[in-house]
């Protein structure tokens, strides 16, 4: 084999990933999957997709070394393989950030809409985290939060937010965080706390980039 025909076996494996990651659909269920372990069924409930649907995007993902299976009785639990694949999610977020004007257009308008304040970085709630002088609240589900969150995390999901007020502190700011930056879990909490005079802040990134990052969590 020459050098030429290589590297052009080598791109072609580089460009079978890059095709696993050019859906919306599989960019969503691999954001699903950086929180935890999860069934077809219950992905397909958490996305609005067919449950069909959804397999087929799996099989493709698997196919591309993303994601791993396993088998649990009669139903099959997906999770993300091993490696950067939050990074690299990251890193192609960034890039159709800078690149694309459509899609900072459609987050100003959506997600900032909802909350224009400005997010903390996670050096920055990692410094406040050591003072003690933030709450941080997880406004994912709840099994997600169980299978890992931020050290001192409390989970109130988003829907039961507003019934729980009177157990969140009024003395420290509250820091809100979800599934990552175009979760709008987090956006919606934010909009809600501030309405009802909380002091608070987003996470920039999420649980999957406080992960990856190599940061402390907790289970359970």
């Amino acid at each position: 084999m020459s050098s030429d025909s290589a590297k052009r076996k080598l791109y072609t494996h580089v460009a079978g990933v890059a095709r696993a990651l050019g859906h919306e659909h599989r960019l969503e269920l691999l954001e699903h999957l950086g929180q935890g372990e999860k069934t077809v069924e219950l992905l397909a409930q958490r996305t609005g997709l067919a449950f069909a649907n959804v397999s087929q995007h799996l099989q493709q993902l698997r196919r591309s070394r993303l994601v791993v299976a396993r088998r649990q009785g009669k139903s099959v639990l997906y999770r993300l393989a091993e490696g950067p694949v939050v990074d690299t999610i990251s890193a192609l977020r960034e890039l159709a950030e800078h690149n694309l004007a459509e899609l900072r257009e459609t987050f100003r308008t959506y997600l900032i809409g909802i909350d224009a304040m400005e997010p903390l970085s996670a050096a920055e709630l990692a410094s406040r985290l050591e003072d003690g002088t933030v709450t941080l609240l997880d406004v994912r589900p709840n099994d997600e939060y169980r299978a890992g969150h931020l050290p001192g995390a409390l989970n109130f999901a988003l829907e039961t937010l507003e019934q729980r007020l009177a157990e969140l502190p009024i003395c420290t700011q509250v820091v809100a965080y979800c599934r990552g930056p175009f979760c709008v879990l987090s956006f919606e909490a934010a909009r809600l706390l501030r309405e009802r005079g909380f002091d608070v802040r987003r996470l920039r990134d999420g649980f999957p980039e406080w992960k990856a990052a190599g940061r402390p969590v907790e289970v359970g």
